[in-house]
Formats: C-alpha cells, structure tokens, sequence
C-alpha cells in the first residue's frame, strides 16, 4: 500500500472497543453513565471544597484541582467514543486525532504531578508539622500547581511536534476507542526512532519520578509515624492518607497493569479494554475514594446536600 504524507490524511479510523453492532447500544449506556457519574461527582467534590471555609487548606485545594482534571480527562476520550457510537461513525480527523492525543497526555500527566504534590503535603503536615503552615502556604500551592501545568504543556506540545513529521498511510484504523500515543505511533509509515525515545523520556518524568517521590514521601511518613509513642495519634495522622494511598493505587496499579498486559499479550483489542479501567473507571472512583474515606468531606457535603435540601 502506498505511503501518503500526512498532509494528504483527512482522518483516521477509530475501531472502538467493539465492531459488533448489537454491543453498541450496550456501550453507548454504559459509558454515558460512568462519564455522568464522574463529572457530577468531581464537580461535587469541587462545589463542597470551594462552599465549605473549613476546606480550604492545601490538601482540599490539590483535591480540587484533581477532581477539575479527572473531569477533563474523561472529557478528552468518552465525549468522542459516545458521538461515534451515536452516530454509528468510526472517524476522527487527522487534526482532532492530534488534539485528542495532546490534551489526553496534558490531563494524564497532571494527575501524576497532582498526586505526587498531594504526597508531599502529606510528608510535611505529618514529618513537619510545626512548619507546615510555614512551607506549604498558598503562594507556594499556586506556584507547584503552575509548574506543574507548564511542564506538562510543554512535554505534550514535543510530542505533537513530534508526531507530525510522520507519515501515515491513508486510511489508517486505530484498533483503540481514542488516539493514544503509543499505538499511533505503532501505525506510522516513517521512522519512529524519536518518537520512541522522546516517549520513554517523557515516561519517566512523568511516570517514573513522581512515583518515586510518592513513594520517598510515604517512606518519610512511615518512619515519623513509628516514632510516635501514642497508638492514636499514629492512627489518625496515617488515616489522613488514607484515600490519597487509595487514588495513587490505583491510578499507578491500574495503569501498569495496562502496559503491562500489552505487553505481554501483544493484542491491541485487549490493551484497548484494558485502558478503560485507568481512563474511566479511575476518575469516576476518586471522588467516591475521597468522600467515603474523608470524615471532614463526608461532613462538609452533609452540610451542602443539607442546604440544597433546605432549598428547595
């Protein structure tokens, strides 16, 4: 098959998680209402936060700013999954493709510089408490969360630069249900040599570093909470990481078992229905993970459904 420049593509073909025609209505219901779920929950979780004073701390305000990008996130794949479904069309243009894969690394990288924020406000309120209002003050809050977003601008916009000098042949199918890096970069004509190494980089900064100091954190949070003499004082500082433990899990455990299993099965349809769980089913969980583990978030959202209630 000949090998047209990627001026030539008008678009790409998403094959979706499923080809068969009686699994589309299936689909179409059950994603619409993971995508409600998600939105309306992180946007609950941000409306208690900013309507609640006692909330607005440095932990409450990274919480809210993952519940903002957990809403962009799924917004960036599932909107255009639901309107091919619905419209029983498998096309994305060449142009959205580039978009869609832009701001899916720009949010997927967000959360991980947003988790590895949040375990550092952890380590400081529990290994350095006298200073903890001293450290983490809201300059400082801004100021991470600014470098966080230029950064991640910055890698995803190498990227896409990146991207288009490849060639692609025309009518190239997806076997994906959104335009993801790496499999795009699998069904590229020309030479990918860059790409490759630009995309373990960009791995490893945004992956394999805040991991580490995640896990740095937490290690510091363990061995001040050994010290302690008081069995409850250790109980209820460590209770304060409970569901921030519980997000990074299963962000980072559902994620490596994703890359993982591509690459062991080799099955692109698999890898496919397995991404699911970290671009769906994680930012629908975080703000369930959040309110049921929080009593201060149970509280405050007590207090808000009471005088919404109240109300109406």
């Amino acid at each position: 098959m000949e090998s047209r420049n990627h001026t030539e593509i008008s678009e790409f073909l998403l094959l979706g998680l499923s080809e068969d025609p009686a699994l589309q209505p299936l689909l179409f219901g059950v994603f619409l209402s993971m995508y409600l779920v998600t939105v309306l929950g992180n946007l609950l979780i941000i409306l208690t936060i900013s309507s609640d004073s006692q909330l607005h701390t440095p932990m409450y305000f990274f919480l809210s700013n993952l519940s903002f990008v957990d809403i962009c996130f799924i917004s960036t794949t599932v909107l255009k999954m639901l309107v091919n479904i619905q419209t029983q069309n498998k096309n994305i243009s060449y142009r959205g493709c580039l978009t869609q894969m832009y701001f899916f690394m720009v949010f997927g990288g967000m959360d991980n510089f947003l988790l590895t924020v949040m375990a550092y406000d952890r380590f400081v309120a529990i290994c350095h408490p006298l200073h903890y209002t001293v450290i983490m003050n809201p300059r400082l809050c801004g100021l991470l969360i600014l470098i966080s977003w230029v950064i991640i601008f910055c890698i995803s916009l190498l990227h896409i630069l990146l991207m288009v000098r490849l060639t692609f042949r025309i009518g190239t199918e997806i076997p994906h249900f959104f335009c993801e890096l790496a499999q795009v970069l699998k069904l590229a004509c020309s030479d990918t040599f860059i790409n490759d190494i630009s995309l373990y980089v960009a791995m490893a900064l945004l992956c394999v570093f805040p991991l580490t100091g995640i896990l740095f954190s937490y290690s510091q949070i363990v061995s001040s909470l050994m010290k302690m003499a008081s069995t409850e004082g250790r109980y209820k500082a460590f209770s304060t990481c409970g569901s921030h433990l519980s997000v990074v899990s299963l962000f980072y455990g559902t994620g490596l078992g994703v890359y993982l299993s591509s690459a062991v099965t080799h099955s692109s349809k698999r890898t496919s229905i397995a991404s699911v769980v970290y671009t769906v089913v994680t930012p629908m969980l975080n703000p369930f993970i959040y309110s049921l583990r929080n009593r201060d978030v149970k509280r405050a959202l007590g207090r808000l459904l009471s005088q919404a209630a109240s109300c109406l």
